[in-house]
């Protein structure tokens, strides 16, 4: 659940008005959208997927950095024409970003394999046995510091609005309209991996031929 009432200071939440913690219906409808609630302090949805692209831009980069800088160097200490100097980088930028791309596609493919057979899974079990999985859920709420009463009306609540999208929160901290999409990160990766190779491709092939290496 997090910081919050729970965690507070006993005389913190004593002090406050009923007005002080109740939210407005504009902050519920915020809250219900994935909104801001307040300045400062979005909660926006999309967490994983933006998570995604960025793991998979930071890993394409510095690989394209790093091994396409290493291609070019040893090719420029054979020769010091620009030609299979730039033949050398191109195919390593080209193999590269495929590369990158195939296995962010593959790594995030298998990762959204597996939450959705958890979700299918979690289906199968509130159909099977819906008593257990409220004891279940309310377990879990009690679990986080609320008292056995409220843990249960909270559980009972939430599973009259959709039982599954509780227990994929409660229990397996799953979004299912933010699972991660593996041909984003596959573009990500080969996008980023080409634009890290850039530079030190242009940074190989610019210079005087006695400054290459130095500069690159």
């Amino acid at each position: 659940m997090g910081p919050g009432l729970c965690d507070a200071p006993a005389g913190l939440v004593e002090g406050m008005s009923t007005d002080d913690i109740t939210p407005s219906d504009a902050q519920v409808q915020a809250a219900a959208q994935g909104r801001a609630t307040h300045p400062g302090e979005p909660h926006a949805g999309g967490t994983a997927g933006r998570l995604n692209w960025l793991r998979a831009g930071v890993l394409g980069a510095n690989d394209g950095i790093v091994s396409v800088a290493g291609l070019v160097v040893g090719v420029a200490g054979a020769t010091s024409s620009r030609g299979p100097i730039f033949t050398a980088g191109l195919a390593g930028l080209v193999a590269g970003a495929v590369s990158m791309a195939l296995g962010e596609y593959v790594s995030v493919s298998s990762q959204r394999d597996s939450e959705r057979a958890e979700i299918a899974q979690e289906k199968r079990e509130l159909a099977a046995t819906p008593e257990a999985e409220l004891t279940e859920l309310t377990a879990l709420y009690e679990a986080r510091g609320l008292s056995a009463a409220t843990a249960r009306t909270v559980a009972v609540e939430l599973t009259a609005r959709g039982a599954l999208a509780a227990h994929l929160d409660a229990e397996l901290h799953i979004d299912p309209d933010d699972i991660p999409s593996p041909v984003q990160a596959a573009a990500a990766s080969a996008l980023s991996f080409t634009s890290g190779a850039l530079l030190p491709l242009l940074a190989i092939l610019l210079p005087p031929a006695a400054a290459r290496v130095p500069v690159t």
